[in-house]
């Protein structure tokens, strides 16, 4: 059974989805509305996600299945491992998981993350630091790179 929740968020609604008792997509926009009490599961990933937005959480521990390839879940897996208030590379990431030279094929991986924020695709740069693309857009990214690199004591969001 597949249930939805939508929330409001500093950066805007997200829509988080339960499959089979795990978080399956975690997504930017929705509509809030008086639906009825979420699940368990929807209510931890409400409460996670609150607290890593007020600065107290940096770790998720919501069970989560995304659905993909196996390459794309093993980018998603990699990107679980970028500390927070850190960042890697499209091409750290290649190399981590065994493909070094497959940096666009990571890029659409993080394209194509279903849990954004839990998988932490907003931690991977470019190359030479700059932010790329985001499905929250490359303001929202910065903020959230923000929050995390205050709450780990730095300043810069490009900063390693």
């Amino acid at each position: 059974m597949t249930l939805r929740h939508t929330i409001d968020s500093p950066v805007g609604p997200l829509t988080l989805t339960e499959a089979d008792g795990a978080l399956a997509e975690l997504r930017f926009g929705g509509v809030v509305s008086g639906a009825p009490a979420p699940s368990p599961l929807l209510r931890q990933a409400e409460e996670e996600l609150a607290e890593y937005f007020a600065g107290r959480r940096r770790r998720f521990t919501l069970p989560v299945a995304p659905q993909g390839t196996p390459f794309q879940r093993s980018v998603w897996e990699a990107l679980q491992r970028i500390p927070y208030g850190a960042t890697s590379t499209y091409g750290r990431i290649a190399a981590h998981v065994g493909r070094p030279k497959a940096c666009r094929a990571v890029g659409m991986a993080n394209h194509r993350n279903p849990i954004a924020i839990v998988i932490p695709c907003h931690r991977v740069v470019g190359s030479d630091g700059t932010l790329t693309g985001y499905a929250g857009g490359l303001g929202v990214k910065e903020r959230l790179l923000r929050l995390e690199q205050q709450g780990a004591g730095r300043t810069d969001p490009t900063r390693r």
